[in-house]
């Protein structure tokens, strides 16, 4: 599968070869790659245009570094496809807030479709997500990709290709948020609980329930991340520098 490539810019080309094994399905969600050593052997390069190929990778979303156990597939064929939809719609310069409020407006209605057109095997995928989810925060770890396989789900459950493909976009985009949202054991039960609730509500197939559950969900998310200050203002912790030079500052903004 894998092809012998030229050595300039090779990590490139690297990128390009292991994502589109990806978005052929041939490197599916929960893959290990081969290992380093092997990898530079394939390619004929170096290992450490291995490890910047890597890098790459694991910086786009494809592929997570796992110490002491190796690189895994985390993106599926689908959200594979759908990010480079991310970066022609969204930038970095876009306000955070305002891509909130846009998932705020969209997500309710993907809940409510999705309890609508729920199949039994998608619920019980669901629920075996939200275990996974469980036994990650009582065992003290930030469970964000869990946290994302459940709201992709959703999405894929609504059964609208256009509103799946916006929402993973949304979500993905919001990662930074979520990562300051699960910060504490409590913000883990939290929003642990929340996904009960959205569960128990799709699984009875009651829409108008799972919308309010996700309005909920995403109300406390929200209060939290965003630090809803009085007169409608808004406080967001940002770091500015690096390592121990690294100074946060909260910065309001008026809504």
């Amino acid at each position: 599968m894998l092809k012998v490539i030229e050595k300039k810019r090779a990590y490139e080309d690297i990128v390009r070869q292991i994502r589109k094994l990806i978005e052929k399905g041939k490197l599916k969600r929960g893959d290990q790659l081969p290992v380093e050593r092997e990898l530079s052997e394939a390619f004929r390069v170096s290992r450490s245009t291995v490890r910047e190929a890597i890098l790459n990778l694991e910086t786009m979303g494809f592929v997570q570094r796992r110490q002491g156990d190796g690189t895994y597939v985390i993106a599926s064929t689908e959200e594979a496809l759908i990010r480079p939809l991310a970066s022609a719609l969204f930038h970095e310069k876009d306000d955070i807030i305002e891509i909130f409020s846009i998932r705020k407006m969209i997500e309710p209605e993907v809940a409510q479709l999705a309890s609508e057109n729920r199949t039994v095997e998608e619920v019980d995928e669901l629920e075996d997500i939200l275990k996974e989810q469980k036994e990650e925060v009582e065992n003290g770890k930030n469970p964000i990709h869990t946290d994302s396989e459940f709201h992709h789900l959703l999405a894929r459950m609504a059964k609208n290709r256009i509103l799946e493909r916006l929402l993973i976009t949304l979500v993905d985009l919001l990662s930074k948020t979520r990562e300051k949202y699960l910060q504490t054991d409590e913000r883990k039960q939290q929003s642990l609980h929340g996904h009960y609730e959205i569960l128990a509500a799709v699984k009875k197939g009651n829409g108008k329930a799972a919308r309010k559950a996700m309005e909920r969900h995403l109300e406390s998310v929200e209060q939290a991340v965003f630090n809803k200050g009085k007169g409608g203002g808004n406080e967001i912790l940002f770091s500015f520098g690096k390592g121990n030079h690294r100074k946060d500052e909260k910065v309001g903004l008026m809504r």
